[in-house]
């Protein structure tokens, strides 16, 4: 409706939510390809990945929630928006307040109303496209400079993914797959491919370290996880911080560990087993 056509860009500016993820498949579904950041960058930080992708949607909050404080970004989105010429639609996703007063945010529409013309639609079309066209741009790191463009094609990204997903992780349909991750990082992408392993996906945006330490794992027991994916970093923060989950949780779904973002020290295997949980699979599945 908005002109969206395939190879069109559609960035999000989002915590990791459920709309975040029916945006990408929303773009997937035409060929437009996804790139996102997490709602903690700064404006430039925005601009240095946005302004060399050239969105034509971009979808953002109005703020989000981090270690029991509320953060506001619609004055960053409006700068943001600002500094982005190709964006012809603004959707904000109302995630800290109920409405949002939109005035100084050019282009923009509240989430409901951009979607409430299309309420009784029930069926998708997907567009039929070549095995390489690009799904996603994602970015380096941008420590030696402006962030660089990653190209990611459709086939290749989900084979990959099933791969890993079935193969590597043992990712079962009706399992239940979590990753603690922002949208401004790899692991958000992989999360979400394992809707293809017909799995259930569980999202979490905040500390991680919220609940006296403890909601991570008050999460798997609630939710019924199979995969609890985390960092080496996590791991080493919750050996230090002295827990023992093995004690305090349930954990008895819980069949893999999944470590990345850094290598996992031989201490870190030791207190996975020792004070998490013993008969699961812990992998340093990267980094």
């Amino acid at each position: 409706d908005q002109g969206v056509v395939a190879g069109d860009r559609v960035a999000a500016y989002m915590p990791n939510l459920p709309e975040t993820v029916i945006a990408m498949l929303a773009a997937a579904s035409i060929g437009a390809v996804f790139t996102s950041a997490s709602p903690d960058f700064g404006v430039q930080g925005v601009l240095d990945r946005f302004g060399q992708t050239a969105p034509k949607v971009l979808l953002a909050c109005d703020g989000y929630y981090y270690n029991g404080k509320t953060v506001d970004v619609l004055g960053k989105l409006g700068e943001i928006v600002g500094g982005l010429p190709s964006v012809k639609r603004v959707v904000v996703v109302p995630y800290v307040r109920h409405r949002d007063d939109l005035a100084g945010v050019p282009h923009a529409r509240m989430y409901a109303d951009f979607v409430a013309p299309f309420r009784l639609v029930d069926d998708i079309e997907f567009a039929a496209l070549p095995f390489d066209h690009p799904l996603y741009i994602l970015y380096s790191s941008g420590t030696t400079g402006v962030p660089k463009c990653i190209v990611h094609g459709a086939g290749g990204t989900l084979l990959q993914h099933l791969k890993e997903h079935r193969l590597h992780a043992d990712v079962k349909p009706g399992d239940r797959v979590f990753y603690f991750t922002t949208c401004g990082w790899m692991m958000w992408n992989w999360l979400v491919s394992a809707l293809a392993a017909e799995a259930t996906v569980l999202l979490y945006d905040g500390s991680p370290f919220a609940g006296a330490n403890r909601i991570l794992f008050d999460y798997a027991d609630s939710e019924r996880m199979t995969h609890f994916g985390t960092s080496a970093k996590f791991l080493d923060a919750a050996a230090k911080f002295g827990l023992k989950p093995r004690e305090s949780h349930q954990l008895d779904t819980v069949r893999a560990l999944l470590s990345t973002g850094s290598p996992l020290v031989a201490e870190g295997f030791d207190y996975v087993y020792r004070e998490i949980k013993a008969d699961l699979q812990l992998s340093s599945i990267s980094g």
